[in-house]
């Protein structure tokens, strides 16, 4: 009996430590980051501008994985469903671990359980855009474009539960739009349709649809922010625009599995706070359009309660606009 206790103890005590030193040596190989959306979009871009300061701090590729499809779920549930050894962490934002609780009822997981936050990466504020012919010139014109044609306004989104697709349902509802729902596997071909004129307006952060607005592809009617963008200056806020009740930003922040190890979460929350406080990485962020999260707001403990704030937010709002599936 005591030949086997003892084994059983040097056993346990070899397991735990295997996992310290496991844990000390990470990560000895490549990370992948799920990004639930296809390339090109504005989670995308942003996973790989941190992506790439990260892997310097922690000495190993971190390679983009775009899993994209069902408003971002897919790939959310891909990475809440990963081995929590610290090789697999996501992207998520405001659709994948806010809007989605109230939009899908059988969502096969929770944002606030089945992750353990590693932090807020950048806030990209949201403008209403049209098509660079769409036959309105500011913002109540097109408001009264849209409620005049019911049905024969497409507007495009990245799928049920994204950024694009939630807060336009927070515009049309706030209006009385009804156009007609165009979904795409990402805002990044859903802005490439915008461009091309396929599709006449869509919601969108700020990231994806800074350089067409400097390039003259696509219209601005407003930043539904509190003040001007410094990068998009002749852009009106919606409330100077007529519309003030419609005031939204999105947010991206990393996750990873729940059950990953807490000194492998400290890593990667450090490497997460040296790329934010990068001043190269710091610009590429802000030259698109994007706020960076203050000191106090990178933490875990931040962003986990931030995430219970915005399922709470949404909720309302979307049940309220009969998104709910």
């Amino acid at each position: 009996m005591q030949r086997t206790l003892f084994a059983i103890v040097t056993a346990v005590s070899a397991l735990l430590a295997a996992g310290t030193g496991y844990a000390q040596n990470y990560p000895t190989r490549p990370l992948t980051i799920i990004v639930p959306f296809a390339a090109g979009g504005p989670t995308d871009v942003i996973a790989r501008i941190v992506g790439e300061n990260m892997s310097k701090t922690l000495g190993q590729q971190m390679i983009i994985e775009n899993v994209a499809g069902a408003g971002g779920t897919t790939g959310t549930t891909r990475g809440a469903q990963a081995a929590p050894d610290g090789y697999t962490i996501m992207m998520g934002h405001m659709g994948t671990h806010g809007a989605a609780p109230a939009l899908y009822a059988q969502l096969k997981y929770d944002p606030a359980r089945d992750f353990e936050p590693i932090g807020l990466a950048a806030g990209t504020p949201i403008l209403i855009v049209g098509k660079k012919n769409f036959p309105a010139a500011t913002l109540k014109e097109f408001i009264a474009y849209l409620l005049a044609n019911p049905g024969k306004v497409n507007e495009a989104h990245a799928g049920i539960g994204s950024v694009s697709h939630s807060t336009c349902t927070m515009l049309n509802y706030q209006i009385g739009a009804k156009p007609t729902r165009v979904a795409y596997r990402g805002t990044g071909p859903a802005m490439n349709d915008l461009v091309g004129g396929q599709v006449d307006y869509m919601c969108d952060q700020i990231v994806n649809v800074i350089e067409q607005i400097k390039g003259g592809q696509i219209k601005a009617y407003a930043i539904a922010t509190t003040a001007r963008s410094p990068e998009l200056p002749d852009v009106p806020t919606t409330k100077e625009a007529g519309l003030p009740a419609y005031e939204v930003s999105a947010w991206n922040a990393l996750f990873a599995p729940k059950g990953t190890p807490k000194d492998i979460m400290a890593k990667l929350t450090d490497a997460l706070g040296k790329a934010l406080a990068d001043n190269a990485t710091r610009k590429r962020l802000l030259d698109l359009g994007a706020v960076l999260p203050a000191k106090q707001e990178q933490t875990p403990a931040y962003l986990g309660e931030f995430v219970k704030k915005e399922v709470a937010r949404w909720q309302p709002i979307l049940k309220g606009a009969g998104e709910s599936k």
